[in-house]
């Protein structure tokens, strides 16, 4: 088990039912629509990329190779892609520049797809 990874997602698991129902009780009112469903794209993926290593890291024994490069490119491209949605979205309130920012999200996206498809070709290989 590589136990650093089963806290971290669960750490970011947690963190993502916080958000959502912070979300949904206090910034429904205060976000303009398109932000508000940028915040719960982030905080759903955040979800989902958080169960993902969960439940990889707590197997990580059960494969003949090795999780940790895999998992930590999960963790990097969920980092990149939510942290910098959460933020476009606190810059656009804020009415800041979000030039720099927007680029990370699609580079943490591909970094997670990347991720998943280096998992399932080891898993197929061996």
């Amino acid at each position: 088990m590589q136990k650093q990874f089963v806290f971290f997602s669960g750490l970011f698991l947690m963190l993502s039912i916080v958000l959502g129902a912070m979300g949904a009780h206090a910034l429904k009112e205060v976000l303009a629509t398109a932000q508000f469903e940028s915040f719960e794209v982030a905080v759903r993926y955040q979800g989902f990329l958080s169960m993902g290593v969960l439940v990889l890291a707590l197997q990580a024994d059960r494969f003949s190779f090795s999780l940790q490069p895999i998992l930590s490119g999960m963790m990097v491209g969920m980092i990149l892609f939510c942290v910098s949605i959460y933020a476009l979205v606190a810059f656009k309130t804020m009415h800041w520049p979000t030039s720099i920012i927007g680029p990370i999200t699609p580079i943490g996206g591909l970094i997670t797809i990347v991720s998943w498809i280096l998992f399932l070709y080891r898993l197929i290989k061996n």
